[in-house]
């Protein structure tokens, strides 16, 4: 330990779990809960000014920008502070954005306390440490590839999953419905399904996607 704190930011968009965030680290000597924010956007502005070691993001912040964009433009700076993960959710949709924007960590709400005090000391580090559910997807998805869906994928399947038909999730993704349904059957195939509604189910069981 240094004579130095790991120096935090938190957001999240409720102030009970940021309190709660706080409340658990500041019980650690070598961290310092130096600054919140409630907004993705606030997250980036106050990760700019140069004083933070760490991150601790949220994924979801209501309607706004969310936490793995976030995370994009944070760690795209010169000399940016680390983005440890910390949500709820753990879904293929969720932990591969994030992991792909630039994320150091990604540890579950529901972790014990002294998980998330070593998560954030290893951020620090420029080390990972992964929830065990989500290291577990992860290493699955390495050893099946032909099952793992692409983000894009993902990202089709979610939005059937919300109900939206193929024109409508080609105007959301900006591709063509003969796309949307070229990505449908490489999932009907990967998934063994042979309908919309079997393919979320499928997802949904694997972790694919989240519900």
């Amino acid at each position: 330990m240094t004579d130095t704190p790991i120096r935090l930011l938190l957001a999240d968009d409720h102030p009970i779990v940021r309190a709660g965030l706080r409340a658990v680290l500041e019980t650690e000597p070598d961290l310092a809960v130096i600054a919140e924010a409630a907004t993705a956007q606030e997250a980036i502005s106050r990760a700019a000014e140069g004083d933070i070691d760490v991150v601790l993001m949220d994924l979801q912040f209501g309607k706004g920008m969310g936490g793995a964009e976030a995370t994009a433009q944070i760690t795209a700076r010169q000399g940016a502070p680390r983005v440890l993960i910390v949500t709820t959710y753990d879904s293929d949709a969720d932990t591969l954005p994030a992991i792909e924007a630039g994320a150091t960590g990604y540890l579950l709400k529901d972790a014990p306390p002294e998980d998330l005090a070593a998560a954030v000391r290893t951020a620090a580090a420029g080390r990972t440490t992964l929830a065990p559910t989500v290291a577990d997807r992860l290493m699955n998805r390495l050893r099946t590839p032909g099952t793992a869906l692409t983000r894009r994928e993902t990202e089709v399947l979610t939005l059937v999953a919300d109900g939206l038909s193929n024109h409508a999730i080609g105007d959301r993704l900006h591709l063509t419905e003969g796309t949307v349904k070229s990505h449908l059957a490489r999932i009907y195939t990967k998934l063994d399904v042979d309908s919309r509604t079997a393919a979320v189910a499928a997802a949904t069981s694997l972790g694919f996607i989240r519900r």
